[in-house]
């Protein structure tokens, strides 16, 4: 039997994982015990989308487990052993404002569970590939030191740094820099991926995502910005922007065209493997110019404010390189453009 196990299943990326892999595996095992609520309120319960998925697919089977818990993580590792063939683990506390809160917590989650899992993985399945959502907060606020120019709606690099015309890649250093507690948390996690793979040779590989976004998102202040704006667009609700002039600029990739890189690498997985991914040059956006798409796309204007007190490290200017990706799996394409995006978030609201 193949079986592929996904964490943090009814969010974003875990559903459309669920969703993408469900026809591809004998049996997909969920674990998600739905801490976005308690993270952000109950406005962002992923609990609805586990519902759609329990009811959409018959292979899919859930466990409310929190992945802090070793010893009920390894019963489900023990009740399924080699036919373990995928991990994809997305579960997280995804928010840097949430982890200054409880620093613990947060390092709990995004650390000490993804050790959880890779040592169950090399215990129980060591064949698996494991697939690690990880984070662009890894290279902290290193971004902002680019040279970068004021445009009239967003920040742009300075178009005579030919290093970095095309995005951000994987040569960009993590040390020296403001990660906040999160990205702080994420780096442990994701050179504990790298470390697994090439001590352990294993078929690890680390995402480091910018903005991942889709219409299964349950979007809320602190964490996923698109969905969140959207959100405030249709119901009226005051949006509040943070910093930069609302000029940051942020790649933003569907969770659809994410989750079918896992499985390109999957299909030819490599060891201790590191990736940036976002939309790159191909889609992405300022603040300000997402507002004005959502505007257009609703019919409605936002109510929102300016606060000039920017996030703690937060990027002005994130794209991503995705040419190192491209390379090692060359037939690999976006399906979703910004427009189709933002089409598909608004549809998936309304």
């Amino acid at each position: 039997m193949k079986v592929a196990l996904i964490t943090g299943s009814a969010g974003l990326i875990g559903s459309e994982s669920v969703v993408f892999m469900a026809d591809k595996f004998d049996l997909i095992v969920g674990i998600d015990n739905d801490m976005r609520a308690y993270f952000f309120g109950n406005d962002a319960s992923t609990e609805w989308n586990k519902n759609r998925l329990v009811q959409k697919f018959d292979n899919y089977k859930h466990y409310n487990t929190d992945i802090r818990e070793y010893d009920k993580l390894q019963e489900i590792f023990q009740t399924y052993n080699a036919d373990i063939q995928l991990i994809v683990h997305t579960a997280a506390q995804p928010s840097h404002d949430w982890a200054a809160r409880d620093p613990i917590m947060d390092f709990s989650v995004n650390a000490n569970g993804t050790l959880h899992l890779l040592e169950l993985t090399r215990k129980f399945c060591p064949d698996a590939v494991f697939i690690f959502t990880s984070t662009n907060k890894v290279y902290g606020d290193t971004p902002n030191r680019l040279p970068l120019v004021e445009l009239e709606s967003r920040y742009e690099v300075d178009s005579n740094h030919v290093f970095y015309k095309d995005g951000i890649d994987e040569s960009m250093r993590l040390d020296q820099t403001t990660h906040s507690i999160f990205g702080a948390s994420k780096v442990a996690a994701d050179v504990l991926v790298q470390e697994y793979g090439r001590y352990f040779n294993m078929k690890t590989g680390s995402f480091r995502g910018g903005c991942l976004t889709g219409p299964n998102h349950s979007g809320a202040q602190l964490h996923g910005f698109l969905s969140y704006l959207m959100k405030c667009v249709l119901t009226g609700k005051h949006y509040t922007i943070f910093g930069y002039k609302g000029k940051q600029v942020r790649d933003n990739i569907h969770s659809y065209d994410l989750v079918n890189m896992f499985y390109h690498f999957y299909k030819n997985p490599r060891v201790g493997e590191v990736y940036n991914v976002g939309g790159s040059r191909h889609s992405n956006c300022s603040m300000l110019e997402a507002i004005q798409m959502c505007e257009k796309v609703a019919e409605k204007k936002l109510s929102y404010s300016y606060d000039a007190t920017n996030r703690v490290g937060d990027h002005i200017w994130y794209i991503s390189d995705v040419s190192k990706f491209k390379k090692h799996y060359p037939d690999w394409e976006y399906t979703y453009n910004l427009e189709d995006l933002i089409l598909n978030i608004y549809s998936g609201i309304k």
